[in-house]
């Protein structure tokens, strides 16, 4: 009797899942199981990991989750804490013969990774993060071009579009007998009951939104709308769903391709392909440098000076002074969500107005926002603050232009500066 456990990471979903398919192909009973790792649970600037807003999206995700296994007669076991050491003993618990999982190449996820392996756990890991497959790039990941653009170049030169993504599994094997008790993801009081307006978590939610996206023909006029800051429409919003899974970039793209097929192709289309790259180059990059894209001069070797908490306060709450920035990042507390305009804009405030430490900038993040992911939160910030693979070298903003670019009328600035 060969027992696999599964353990989800951030592929919250069934469909498109290799990883999982496979499991369910090689086990013949098969244990899913989600640990809430409590490395989660603070940084080194002393708030939350993983903030109010992000609790309350993994949570219904997971449940979403939790539902679409029971449908087949299988369940959804969650467990707290280091997540080596509950996965470790967890395997001895069930004589499990190996863990499945998906593969993310980023040094926490890494080490998790090797832990358990160098413990004698056979971990087979799986790449299905991407739009595109590693595997038909006309160059190795090692080899990747450094900069965006030609990145880019070479992609649209091999004629690669997505890979086709796959479907859920027909049948889940049977859960092992004797499975420990679940312990769920206890959301903070401020958050339980107060989920994004945008926002439910969940492959289901994730879904419905893309089908009606498509449906309202949305995808023609996002290249227009996407610099704008205020409400749904302006931008696609997948990056929530994205960030943990509960759809696959390689699903978005192909319904977006079904679409040009129906509709035809156009700007907004393409545009969307294009920011979808964008999420895979940041993955991408990872394999080519890896752990010197997690070092505070990130790739460039000029070191950085701490950031000078008083004013990484201001900047936090959204008390520097600067009307739009202040707007920003009390939407950013207050919802868990930042149009990617604003998120420019507030991120180079705090590197070059505020000669803020960008570390700390991308941990407030990484606390606060719905759609974090550990690939394009470090890229952007690297990108940014010039630490990262770009040739020009640092993103400043004038926000005196941008103010009046995107915030003219102080339409955006009254409604997150009025009193509540």
């Amino acid at each position: 009797m060969t027992v696999i456990i599964y353990w989800f990471r951030n592929d919250l979903r069934l469909a498109d899942n290799s990883a999982f398919v496979e499991a369910c192909l090689k086990a013949d009973q098969l244990l899913p199981v989600y640990v809430h790792d409590s490395k989660e649970q603070e940084t080194v600037y002393g708030f939350e990991r993983q903030g109010p807003h992000r609790q309350t999206f993994l949570r219904t995700s997971l449940d979403d989750l939790k539902a679409q296994l029971q449908v087949q007669g299988s369940d959804l076991l969650e467990l707290s804490g280091k997540s080596a050491k509950v996965l470790l003993q967890l395997v001895k618990d069930t004589a499990a013969t190996a863990i499945y999982c998906e593969q993310i190449e980023a040094p926490e996820e890494i080490e998790q990774v090797r832990v358990m392996q160098e413990q004698g756990i056979d971990v087979e890991v799986f790449w299905q993060s991407s739009m595109l497959d590693p595997q038909d790039f006309p160059f190795t990941l090692e080899n990747m071009p450094d900069v965006f653009t030609a990145f880019r170049r070479d992609v649209e030169r091999a004629q690669l579009k997505f890979a086709q993504p796959i479907n859920a599994p027909k049948q889940i094997p049977m859960l092992p007998a004797g499975l420990p008790r679940s312990s769920t993801l206890s959301c903070s009081p401020q958050s339980k009951f107060h989920p994004h307006p945008f926002f439910l978590g969940g492959a289901t939610a994730a879904q419905a939104h893309l089908s009606q996206y498509l449906e309202r023909r949305l995808p023609d006029g996002y290249k227009e709308t996407r610099n704008q800051l205020i409400g749904r429409d302006y931008s696609s919003k997948f990056s929530a769903w994205l960030a943990l899974g509960c759809i696959s970039a390689r699903d978005i793209a192909a319904q977006i391709n079904e679409y040009e097929n129906h509709y035809g192709a156009n700007d907004g289309t393409y545009w969307l392909w294009f920011e979808l790259l964008w999420r895979d180059y940041f993955r991408f990059i990872h394999f080519k440098y890896g752990q010197q894209l997690y070092r505070a001069s990130g790739l460039t070797g000029v070191p950085v000076k701490p950031s000078y908490a008083p004013s990484f306060e201001q900047w936090r709450t959204g008390t520097t002074g600067t009307a739009l920035v202040d707007a920003g990042m009390r939407e950013l507390y207050q919802s868990g969500y930042l149009s990617n305009r604003m998120r420019q804009i507030v991120a180079s405030y705090w590197i070059y107005d505020m000669k803020g430490d960008w570390r700390a900038g991308a941990a407030w993040f990484e606390s606060q926002l719905i759609d974090y992911d550990v690939y394009s939160n470090q890229g952007n910030w690297l990108y940014i603050a010039g630490r990262g693979t770009d040739p020009r070298g640092g993103r400043p903003f004038n926000v005196a232009k941008q103010t009046q670019d995107h915030d003219p009328k102080e339409i955006y600035r009254k409604l997150w500066l009025s009193p509540q």
